[in-house]
């Protein structure tokens, strides 16, 4: 399913596409291609590409390739498939009850709740906000116990 969305693999191809990415919600899915919960991710997100193409732009991003490590390590991407958004090359944050609002960790249950996830960073966005609350009812929402080092 990953071969009918963009696979960027170079920091110059995340940079060009966060800033190009106008008016539309960037999803950006970082993981790997033999990973099974990024191909399970990857088949949920391309059989909603269509459904969100109006108001969203979604791309792969390989974190085994050696220039898109700067970006792995800014959003301290540690547990994979991890999903990033932008819109006006803005970083959008969501809380989802978790810890983190910077990204969301894991897979979705179904299209509907991907769907569901960019459409509130749409509308969001639109109002100018840089944080929304997330849609899903938290049974929906993956749970991870987050290890801090060094604090």
């Amino acid at each position: 399913m990953s071969l009918m969305l963009t696979t960027l693999t170079k920091k110059r191809e995340v940079d060009s596409i966060i800033r190009d990415t106008i008016d539309k919600v960037l999803v950006l899915r970082f993981g790997r291609s033999s990973d099974p919960i990024s191909l399970q991710l990857d088949d949920i997100i391309s059989k909603s590409a269509r459904e969100v193409s109006k108001f969203a732009t979604v791309a792969l991003v390989d974190i085994d390739s050696e220039e898109i490590q700067v970006y792995v390590k800014y959003f301290d991407i540690t547990f994979i498939p991890s999903t990033v958004f932008f819109f006006n090359a803005h970083h959008m944050k969501m809380d989802s009850g978790s810890a983190d609002h910077t990204k969301w960790v894991g897979a979705f249950h179904r299209k509907q709740d991907f769907i569901d996830v960019v459409e509130a960073i749409y509308r969001g966005a639109m109002k100018g906000k840089l944080i929304v609350s997330c849609p899903l009812p938290p049974e929906r929402i993956p749970k991870f116990q987050l290890l801090y080092k060094d604090v």
